[in-house]
Order: C-alpha cells, then structure tokens, then sequence
C-alpha cells in the first residue's frame, strides 16, 4: 500500500521538469525549500488588489486582502485564502512541522503540488495573531478583485 498523501493530487512533476518548467530562484525556494534574501521579492511593497497564486501550479493561496507589512522582509499575510475563522480546510496550504534550522518552525507548502511556499509564525496582527511570511519568489500575482 503507498503512502497516503495529504494534498490534492500527487506532485506530477519530477524534479527535472520543475527544473525546467521553473526559475532557478523559483526551484531553489519552491523545489528544495529555500529562502529568497529578505527585502528582495518583488511582492514585498505590492499593494495592488488581487490574489497571490503558486507559482508552480497556479493555486490560489492568499488574498490581497489579508497581505500587510510585517516589517521582515518578506510578503506577509494574516491568513491563506479560503480559511474561515481557524479552519483551512478550504484552504490552499498545509502546514507541516520543521526542524531544519535546530528550531521548531512551522512551514507552509501549497496543498494542490507540495511547493514549498515560506512559514507561518505566532505574532501577526488580528484575532487569529498569525503572519504568514512567504516568499515573493513561490508566488504568481494576479491583480482584479480579490
């Protein structure tokens, strides 16, 4: 019996193709769990209406709406599209533990292709205190409406 994955579909990309369908930056950070240098992303000061997508498979992750500026260096956003009150059910992201850094982090990756998207934190404004801190370079921007 195989291993039951969380996600929507099983990431259907080897990793050659991502190679080739993505960036070398968009690989480094999405593919093998990078970090983009801080104040570099090009959605950092975005503050057009419109709702961020995963670069990898066009998901749609977080609403202009809930993007603020955290200060960090890095797009920041209160909560994923689709959450309704605590549940992300609905939502784009899964939340997974990591201990890569010698710390409890915790990582978010987009549900439909596992990419890895940045981490989410305890100290975001609002009911829900969370800030979501991901990468410019995971993201795929789409202005209009959120």
């Amino acid at each position: 019996m195989g291993k039951r994955s969380l996600t929507k579909d099983e990431p259907s990309l080897a990793k050659s193709e991502w190679r080739r369908k993505l960036t070398p930056e968009q690989f480094y950070v999405t593919r093998e769990k990078g970090t983009e240098p801080p104040f570099s992303g090009i959605y950092l000061n975005n503050k057009e209406p419109g709702m961020y997508h995963c670069v990898c498979c066009d998901s749609p992750l977080f609403s202009s709406d809930k993007k603020y500026c955290s200060g960090t260096g890095w797009p920041s956003f209160s909560e994923a599209h689709g959450t309704s009150g605590s549940d992300e059910s609905n939502a784009g992201i899964l939340r997974r533990v990591d201990t890569s850094v010698g710390s409890v982090r915790t990582e978010v990756v987009c549900k439909q292709c596992e990419a890895h998207l940045g981490h989410v934190f305890p100290d975001g404004p609002g009911p829900a205190g969370q800030r979501f801190c991901i990468n410019s370079v995971a993201l795929k921007f789409k202005p209009g409406k959120p």
